[in-house]
This record gives structure tokens, C-alpha cells and sequence, in this order.
């Protein structure tokens, strides 16, 4: 992920359904809601159907994507790619599930939008089971847990990323040469450990988080994408060039290591939060199923295609990253450090999100003549505790895989087919529906559990 956490109040102005006195959809469970159901609310500053795309790539391409080709090495040549588009398939299904939910929930309770949370909360509410009933409000209370969990994990993942990457464009700085065909460095200068980075990296991290100033924030948002970009296309060039022979990697790795490369795999593919806030924000949210299955489509093709290319390129040796496969020559050390600034002000935006969950509440207890200060100290502890997970855990293909394991799974592949049941199961749904929805909750909830369990081990 790449970009903040689009929140839901920050769209409240628009409306992606047609409210009717009835309260009920009126194609229930098949699918988006009808084109002609659709009603706008403050058309001038709603967001195009371009826009809207590249607002949902950016949500999806981050820095699992550079862990992509060491996930394949953990499946296979064969079922890591195999597993991607699976992954993908399944991911976008949930997405549609999400929004369907709250399509829903906006016609029966005349609402002009619905966000994660509510959605669940809704979905509780409208469950037979009266403890469920009585005990909603704790589904929006998990889901903005999991979400901070999940924000807060992507933060821990860009200290490693940084810290990885600065460490070794410094080590190799007196070897790098003009020479980009071949590796020249032939003995790296011994350097500090990176974790002793990671604490370097800590006041600039902490001075970039007092930015609070969204529209500030993306100014820098802005270079860091280009910054990223700009990188991944000369990633490009490099990875398709002298390709070795790749009859010797295993079409299936070991079973012990797929559980790894489903955490990195689902850590990429979590892009779930953004879905309702960006339809509800478009000038025509009719055109935002065929938006999301084009984004979506865009960005397997990324993650395949990076993937694969990369294990192809690299085989065995491939790293956490690939970038730190790069050669030691000024290009590609230059790719690495703009990378690492992408991701060292995507921090910023990243960890938005859980600081106006988390602080507000807090600062709202202590008198206005102290808020500031208490507000400062909260982000410096924040995210000093990121700094000091990721030092607990310097391996960036773990932390990854960790992250995507305990928080990227139940967000994306567990809640929304149990929101699905519990919003539609008291109208009468068909057996399959209900089976097919339990076998992706199922398959959600195994990876969460073997997943997590192997990247403690």
C-alpha cells in the first residue's frame, strides 16, 4: 500500500445509492446495484473515473509489491503465479462483496454513505442471533482495530524497507561504479547493523509525522509516487535482461514456505479500505465496478509480471526486496534511494490514519493549553513503537509476511463474506452462496492462523 487509508468521513458529502422508503436494494444479492439506482450529491467536486483509477492503484502498489518475487520463490515458479491470480480473483470478489453490503445498508437505513465499520455493524444488526444483535457495536470497534493494527504494520515494514536499502548503498559507496552491466563491488565497507538505522531514521520519521496538514502531506505524496514510479520502470529494463535458464526452479516450493508467501501475498493484495470511500467520492459512481475490476486487473498484472520476472531474473538469490538485488552502479544505487524516499514520505500518510483514530480521544481528555504538546508526545511514542517492532523483527520479507498474516487477511478475506451472510442470510440465500462464502472465510482464516504462526516462528 502505498497511500493513506482513504477515511470514510473525509467523503461524506457524497451518495453512492438511491434511497428509497423501502429500505431494500432492489437487486439484492446479485452483484453492484443497478446503474440507474445511483444518485449524486455535490457533482462539481466529485472525483472522474481517471482519477478515481489512479487513486485505486495507488492503494494497491506499494512495498509488498517489491517482495513479490522472494513470495514466488516461497510457492514456486508455477504455483506462486498460479496462486497470485487466485488471490487477486478472490480479493476483488470480496471488494464487490463490501461494496454490495453497504449499497445495501444505505438503502435500508437512508443513509448517504457507509463505511467499513458501519457496515458491520449494520451486518451484526441485522443477524438473527440475538447476542450478535446486542454485541454490533464491537464489529466496528475490531474492524478499526485491525485497521490500525494493519496501518501501524505497513509503518514497521517501511523502517526495515529503508533501513535495508540505505544500509546497503552505503556499504557498497566506495565500489559503486559508472559500470551497469555487471556487479563491480567487490568488497563491501563494513557498516552499522540495520537496526542501528532504523534508530537513526527515528527523528526524521517522528519530525515528518508532525505534518498533520493533509493537503501539505500531499504535495509530498505527489514525489513519492513519481519517485516510485520512475524506479519501478527502470526495475523494468534491468529484470527482463539476461534472463538465466529457469529450468531449475521448483514449480512448487516446500509446503513449510507457502504460508510466508500468503502473508506477502495478501500484504499486496489489501487494498479493501479504499473501495467505499472512492466510489462514494466519484462524480458517476456507476462506473466504479467496471473501475475496480480495470484497476484490479492492472495491478494482478503488476504483481504477476514483477513476480515472476524477478524470480526468473535472480532465481535462488533473490532478497527480501529487489531492490537490494540491483547491481552497485550510480543508476540503480539511485533507484534505491528514490524508492526509499517514496516510502520514506508514504510513512507520513500511512500513519494518518491510526494517529486521528488513536490521538484525538486522547488529547480531548487533558485541557486545550496542553492538547498540542500531549498531541506531539502521542506521535512520538506512536511511532517509536513502530521503530521498535520493526527493530524486534529486521527481516523485511518476514515483517511482511507478518503483517499480511494478522491484519491484510481478516480485512480482506474474512469479514466481508461473514458481512455477506449476516446482511442477506435472514432474506433467504441460496446454499452455495452461503457455502462459497464460508470457504473463502475459511481460506482467509487459515492463512491468518498458519501464516502468522510460521513468520513467529
Amino acid at each position: 500500500m502505498s497511500t493513506r487509508r482513504l477515511r470514510s468521513e473525509d467523503y461524506n458529502d457524497y451518495s453512492s445509492t438511491d434511497v428509497t422508503p423501502e429500505g431494500s436494494p432492489p437487486d439484492g444479492m446479485n452483484g453492484f446495484t443497478r446503474p440507474e439506482s445511483y444518485q449524486r450529491f455535490g457533482e462539481s467536486n466529485g472525483t472522474t473515473w481517471y482519477q478515481t483509477l489512479i487513486h485505486l492503484l495507488k492503494g494497491n502498489i506499494g512495498t509488498g509489491l517489491l517482495g513479490l518475487p522472494l513470495a514466488v520463490k516461497n510457492a514456486g515458479i508455477l504455483l506462486g503465479p498460479l496462486s497470485l491470480l487466485v488471490m487477486g480473483v478472490v480479493a476483488v470478489h470480496c471488494m464487490g462483496i463490501l461494496v454490495k453490503c453497504a449499497h445495501h445498508f444505505c438503502y435500508r437505513f437512508q443513509k448517504q454513505f457507509v463505511d467499513y465499520g458501519g457496515a458491520v455493524v449494520y451486518g451484526l444488526e441485522s443477524t438473527p442471533s440475538a447476542w450478535l444483535r446486542t454485541h454490533a457495536v464491537w464489529g466496528r470497534r475490531v474492524v478499526g482495530l485491525f485497521l490500525i493494527v494493519t496501518q501501524l504494520g505497513f509503518c514497521c515494514v517501511y523502517f526495515v524497507f529503508l533501513a535495508d536499502n540505505l544500509r546497503q548503498v552505503i556499504s557498497a559507496a566506495n565500489g559503486t561504479t559508472n559500470d551497469c552491466n555487471a556487479n563491480r563491488t567487490v568488497t563491501m565497507t563494513p557498516t552499522m547493523d540495520s537496526r542501528l538505522y532504523m534508530v537513526s531514521l527515528l527523528p526524521f520519521v517522528v519530525l515528518l509525522t508532525f505534518i498533520q496538514n493533509l493537503k501539505v502531506l500531499s504535495v509530498f505524496s505527489m514525489l513519492a509516487n513519481v519517485a516510485m514510479l520512475g524506479s519501478l520502470v527502470v526495475i523494468y529494463q534491468y529484470i527482463v535482461r539476461d534472463i538465466p535458464d529457469p529450468s531449475d526452479l521448483p514449480l512448487a516450493a516446500a509446503w513449510k514456505t507457502y504460508p510466508l508467501f500468503f502473508g506477502t501475498a495478501i500484504f499486496s493484495f489489501e487494498g479493501i479500505g479504499v473501495v467505499l470511500p472512492l466510489e462514494n467520492k466519484m462524480k458517476n459512481p456507476r462506473q466504479f465496478p467496471v473501475i475496480l475490476y480495470v484497476g484490479m486487473t492492472i495491478v494482478t498484472v503488476l504483481y504477476i509480471s514483477l513476480s515472476v520476472l524477478g524470480y526468473l531474473r535472480f532465481g535462488a538469490d533473490i532478497q527480501a526486496s529487489i531492490t537490494l538485488n540491483l547491481p552497485n552502479c550510480w543508476l540503480y544505487q539511485a533507484v534505491k534511494l528514490l524508492f526509499s524516499f517514496g516510502i520514506f514520505i508514504t510513512y507520513a500518510v500511512q500513519f494518518y490514519v491510526p494517529a486521528e483514530i488513536i490521538i484525538p480521544p486522547l488529547v480531548a481528555r487533558v485541557s486545550e493549553r496542553w492538547g498540542w504538546l500531549v498531541n506531539l508526545l502521542l506521535r512520538v511514542a506512536l511511532v517509536s513503537v513502530t521503530c521498535v517492532l520493526a527493530i524486534l523483527i529486521p527481516r523485511l520479507d518476514i515483517v511482511i509476511s507478518l503483517v499480511g498474516s494478522v491484519s491484510s487477511s481478516a480485512l480482506a478475506l474474512i469479514f466481508p463474506p461473514l458481512l455477506e451472510i449476516a446482511t442477506y442470510y435472514a432474506e433467504g440465500m441460496h446454499p452455495l452462496l452461503i457455502a462459497k462464502d464460508v470457504a473463502i472465510s475459511l481460506f482467509g482464516f487459515v492463512g491468518f492462523v498458519v501464516g502468522t504462526y510460521e513468520a513467529l516462528l
